[in-house]
């Protein structure tokens, strides 16, 4: 009997598919049932080959071999993941499966694992798309029902084709010629150094930025404030004479109200989650990082079933998911969220802010899927993302937030002052969150309050005149959740208006999918490091900036690119073509690179050697702590200083350090608390965590802090 092979991406969405199928036979690679067989990739297993494959000359880092321009990108097996590729090769060729079935994640980088696996494996057997967007089992069982050919999907998969090639002709023909121009390991790439380079403007607009003192003056009655305005309706005044002055003038004076504007005003729902949105949103209620975010996310999705694919670029939903919304409504009406939920499940839906079939293309946006969640398997991360899609999910069914905005001119001895409030009729879908200001945000001067019933002609005392002094602020520093939005959106970073006008209809730096990513990379390449929330670019990062070509710092130039490759994706635009721009990028920017007379120096040198290679190590801020790396990355050796561990300092309860080798490592905390690694292994055994629970966190933290740099693998054979 013929039998179909399903490859999915990962293996517990293998064992879902098995279960809802039928598929009960557990064959260690794959499962099988009597009319499917499931087996699944672990993450790729097939990658573009490294530059040596194609010619011994590049197995040695010269300027002289470069650009590497390969006539045609070869596929290899990646050897960590080797034995799941035969299994899965074997069972394509297996006579008595007769066609494929790509269950793959949804999306770009999920068609590009799959279509990769089968041309290496040279399977020409008919192949099926199964496309979802929740994992759970009536998704799946609707996703069988209702599978396409594959060759429906083959734009999406030029399209990743085409960015895989891009960033391997880009990135590593650059990143080479960097790293033997200066001896030093440098890596830059097509959306990464963009990226970077918006971080390091930031950073010069903030230190060549001049603060200057600036006066308000505040009437202050009995339940608001006014503020003094001129002629010109200026609020800030940079001469504190002339405000005294004014406030000499109008001493123990009495307030006029000369003019009472009301307006009726409406604040629409906010959008749907996509990813970014989500991303922005945790980052700043919770510090997480985006790629912790998006590991919650596919948990939610893979493992817990109660929130739909993540990957998303989409804040919307198309009209055939509107019959759903009761299910996915009662799915979520239980604790917090049961009384609103149940509330918008017995009236008419008002789906007029989330439904919008224009603004949807592979996937809808992020929303609860039919299947109820189960709190106490969730862990304290990932009931805070639950909680925020949720929310933003009854939020967008809710009707607007309805409220008078009232505007007060008052006339004292002569000068206008002004104060602005605001009276809520309806808190809309404010409440599922409890009524917030809409201007948190905004200057002391600005903010709305509560204003009492006043009449037009009324008198009122004023009961203290109080001069304010501010100062000017720079630029903020970009936290994960502003930089997402700059890389969703850097038109905002550009300042020619024709320029501007054309990134305005691009897709931006990167996508949803690999926007983490690429922040992680800086931070692992030491480019860029955290300060509390802030993001701060290196030393090493700001030389980079000056030493890569102009071009590749372009986010106009790279966001096109990216727009280029989502018209490859709609069949609006052609693979080739866009790899015949790149080859030819590629090739440029080595010659720039070349032709460079900048120079590089480690600013961060300190004076220990190397134990393996005898050069000066060089001291790196990493992301878990400070940390000896080795200036050769042929030799790539490292050392840790200090980490930021998890463990809380009992008197704190801050996060503390560790520090130090062999008896002396130990926990130090900021409020000056010590504790020897010996004596915390003893408390915690005390406290019932066991020696191997103690050893687990340790070889976790371990793990967490030696991860290698982005291109590690490819740049170990550089001499």
């Amino acid at each position: 009997m013929a039998k179909a092979l399903v490859l999915a991406e990962k293996p517990s969405v293998a064992r879902d598919i098995a279960r809802v199928l039928g598929a009960k036979k557990n064959c260690g690679s794959y499962i099988e049932g009597e009319k499917y067989v499931i087996t699944w990739a672990l993450g790729h297993l097939v990658t573009l080959a490294d530059p040596e494959a194609y010619d011994d000359k590049y197995k040695r880092w010269e300027m002289e071999t470069l650009p590497m321009l390969p006539d045609k990108m070869k596929l290899v097996v990646i050897k960590q993941t080797s034995k799941q590729y035969k299994s899965v090769s074997s069972l394509l060729s297996r006579t008595d499966i007769d066609k494929i079935i790509i269950a793959t994640d949804a999306g770009r980088e999920g068609e590009l694992v799959a279509r990769w696996i089968l041309m290496k494996a040279r399977c020409k057997k008919p192949a099926f798309r199964l496309w979802i967007s929740s994992q759970t089992d009536k998704a799946i069982k609707e996703g069988f029902s209702n599978l396409k050919p594959s060759k429906d999907y083959d734009n999406l998969y030029f399209s990743a084709q085409a960015r895989a090639e891009a960033d391997w002709l880009v990135g590593l023909n650059v990143t080479r010629a960097l790293t033997c121009k200066h001896n030093a390991q440098l890596s830059a790439g097509r959306v990464q150094t963009p990226t970077l380079a918006m971080i390091v403007a930031r950073e010069e607009e903030i230190q060549n930025f001049k603060v200057s003192e600036y006066y308000t003056l505040q009437a202050v009655f009995k339940t608001f404030n006014a503020t003094f305005r001129d002629s010109k309706n200026n609020t800030r005044f940079s001469n504190r004479e002339f405000v005294e002055k004014i406030a000499s003038e109008i001493k123990g004076k009495n307030a006029v109200v000369s003019k009472i504007e009301k307006t009726a005003k409406k604040t629409p729902p906010p959008a749907a989650y996509d990813l970014t949105e989500l991303q922005r949103d945790a980052n700043k209620k919770f510090g997480y990082s985006a790629k912790q975010t998006l590991s919650l996310m596919q948990s939610l999705y893979e493992r817990h079933k109660v929130l739909t694919y993540p990957r998303t670029d989409s804040r919307y939903i198309t009209d055939d998911i509107v019959a759903t919304i009761p299910e996915r409504l009662r799915s979520i009406a239980q604790g917090p969220y049961q009384k609103a939920a149940m509330t918008l499940y017995r009236k008419p839906l008002n789906t007029k802010y989330i439904v919008n079939n224009s603004k949807v293309t592979d996937h809808h946006a992020i929303i609860p899927t039919e299947q109820a969640a189960n709190f106490s398997k969730f862990t304290f991360e990932e009931r805070n993302i639950y909680d925020l899609v949720v929310k933003r999910f009854i939020a967008v069914l809710s009707e607007p937030f309805e409220y008078d905005e009232v505007k007060l001119t008052l006339d004292i001895g002569g000068h206008s002052f002004y104060a602005k409030g605001k009276v809520v009729k309806s808190a809309g879908w404010k409440e599922i969150y409890g009524i917030v200001s809409d201007d948190e945000d905004e200057e002391l001067e600005n903010k709305s309050q509560q204003l009492p019933e006043l009449k037009q002609g009324a008198s009122l005392p004023v009961l203290n005149l109080k001069i304010a002094t501010g100062k000017t602020k720079p630029p903020a520093r970009y936290t994960e959740a502003t930089l997402l939005s700059a890389m969703e959106n850097p038109s905002k970073q550009i300042t020619d208006k024709a320029l501007k006008a054309i990134i305005e209809t691009t897709s931006g730096l990167g996508t949803p999918a690999t926007r983490a990513d690429i922040i992680e990379k800086l931070f692992s390449n030491f480019s860029i490091e955290r300060v509390g929330k802030e993001i701060h670019p290196t030393a090493k990062g700001k030389q980079l900036i000056k030493i890569v070509p102009a071009d590749l710092k372009s986010a106009e130039l790279t966001a096109k690119w990216e727009q280029q490759l989502q018209d490859i994706s709609r069949g609006k635009a052609d693979m080739k073509k866009f790899i015949v721009e790149m080859r030819k990028y590629s090739s440029s920017l080595v010659s720039m690179v070349r032709a460079s007379n900048e120079s590089y120096v480690h600013d961060n040198l300190t004076r220990e050697k190397c134990p393996d290679c005898g050069k000066y190590l060089l001291e790196v801020n990493g992301k878990k702590g400070k940390m000896l790396v080795c200036q050769d990355r042929e030799c790539g050796y490292r050392k840790g200083l200090t980490q930021v561990t998890n463990a809380r300092c009992p008197n704190c309860h801050k996060k503390m350090e560790l520090r130090g080798e062999g008896e002396k490592k130990g926990f130090f905390c900021t409020c000056g608390y010590r504790e020897r690694l010996s004596d915390f292994n003893k408390r915690h055994e005390s406290d019932g965590a066991g020696k191997y629970d103690v050893k687990k966190y340790m070889e976790k933290q371990k793990k967490d802090d030696s991860a290698n740099n982005p291109f590690a693998d490819l740049l170990k054979g550089w001499k």
